[in-house]
């Protein structure tokens, strides 16, 4: 009998020590999470050629950029906040709402460069940069934490999310860019078409044989990186597809990919504010 005792006594040690060791490992990997200085650029631009003032179309009462930098506020991985307009206009609105707005160049062929020259204008250094999209109005607070948390790792240079394709209308669609990831959930390539393709399998079975994936449009890059890849010139793959993040993995820039399970709905002509201000 004694000697299951000490048996018992010894197995419940082991278990204290063992959970005693994952709660400090939990506690260890979301502090490290929080000390990497974070901030977060919101890119809005006036001009669209689909939808001109985008960033200031209202929505029950708030406009939309107001609505983003709200969202992206909630955030509790992020240190710092801000807006990167071109135009007076937005500038004055952010500024009217109570945000934080830098302004920059009219020049920009995309958000990172805006998001680089912002970053350079704020008088604080920080270790991550999120390109955080200004045509989610209900953005998940979430999914920034999510990219965030991919910077635990050492080697994460620049990170995005992707989500789980669910419908055909999504998987054909050549506007929701697809991903390929490798075991480690590093990108192998992203493509309008929809990859990989699956030999002698009907395409209307594709969706049972296999996990497809789709691009959310959300970046973050570790300063250094987001300097680095501003300095590159357009790729031949991204001239192909017209995807902007071909460039860096042609240079041999690796991006960790996040799995998102939420979606992030986006304003893309003046009829998709119609869904949002049904919410």
């Amino acid at each position: 009998m004694g000697i299951f005792v000490i048996i018992d006594c010894c197995k419940v040690i082991y278990i204290k020590e063992y959970f005693s060791f994952a709660l400090l490992f939990l506690f260890t990997f979301i502090k490290s999470i929080h000390n990497m200085r974070s901030i977060g650029i919101i890119p809005a631009r006036f001009s669209s050629s689909r939808f001109p003032g985008k960033p200031l179309a209202d929505i029950n009462g708030k406009i939309m950029i107001q609505r983003v930098y709200e969202q992206a506020k909630k955030a509790t991985a992020l240190h710092h906040l801000v807006v990167a307009t071109d135009d007076q206009r937005i500038f004055d609105a952010v500024e009217a709402f109570g945000g934080v707005v830098v302004m920059t160049s009219t020049e920009h062929q995309s958000g990172t460069d805006r998001c680089l020259e912002a970053y350079q204008k704020i008088a604080e250094e920080f270790e991550i940069v999120v390109n955080i999209q200004g045509d989610e109005p209900f953005i998940s607070p979430n999914q920034i934490d999510l990219i965030l948390s991919c910077f635990h790792r050492e080697n994460t240079e620049i990170a995005t999310l992707v989500k789980l394709i669910e419908s055909e209308k999504e998987l054909w669609n050549v506007n929701k860019p697809k991903v390929l990831m490798d075991d480690d959930d590093f990108a192998i390539y992203f493509s309008r078409q929809c990859i990989p393709y699956l030999r002698e399998v009907d395409k209307d079975d594709w969706l049972q044989h296999f996990n497809f994936y789709k691009h959310i449009g959300m970046y973050a890059y570790r300063a250094e990186t987001l300097n680095e890849i501003c300095q590159l010139k357009p790729s031949r793959l991204e001239r192909a597809e017209g995807l902007e993040q071909l460039r860096w993995i042609e240079s041999g820039y690796k991006i960790k990919t996040a799995i998102t399970e939420e979606e992030a709905l986006s304003v893309d002509v003046p009829e998709d504010l119609e869904q949002f201000r049904a919410l």
